[in-house]
């Protein structure tokens, strides 16, 4: 049984002024994807819907969350349940940075196959060949 030191987590390239640390593997032998992030405020993610289920935490920090075309400003100690398919994104409101747990019942959940972005563009770790972005792209 894998014990994680969530300090020793590999940190992926994602968006400005947003962070995200992997804390499961592929290494580890799971199928669940586990990863620890933080957001500036004016920060989140842009519409986009996955084709599996998404938990997201709020261990500290508020959001403004968009779903299936509804808006409400989520907080700390509050979980989203997003399904399948489901419509959503979200921006960190306020002065306080978000930290959130997310997870996903496959080990890569942003590929292709999972994950259609409606707005904006994908996230740095994910160009269009799936190799990680070079710096400055």
């Amino acid at each position: 049984m894998p014990i994680i030191d969530h300090n020793q987590a590999p940190e992926v390239p994602w968006r400005p002024g947003y962070r995200k640390w992997d804390i499961t593997t592929h290494e580890h032998g799971v199928s669940t994807s586990l990863s620890l992030n933080t957001a500036e405020p004016g920060t989140g993610a842009p519409l986009h819907t996955h084709a599996i289920d998404e938990l997201i935490v709020i261990l500290s920090g508020a959001l403004e969350v968009r779903i299936n075309g509804e808006s409400h400003r989520v907080e700390k100690d509050h979980t989203l349940v997003i399904p399948p398919g489901a419509e959503h994104a979200f921006r960190v409101v306020g002065e306080e940075n978000a930290e959130l747990l997310v997870v996903f019942p496959d080990m890569d959940p942003y590929a292709d196959h999972n994950t259609a972005y409606l707005e904006g563009s994908r996230p740095v770790a994910y160009d269009e060949s799936k190799q990680p972005a070079q710096a400055g792209d």
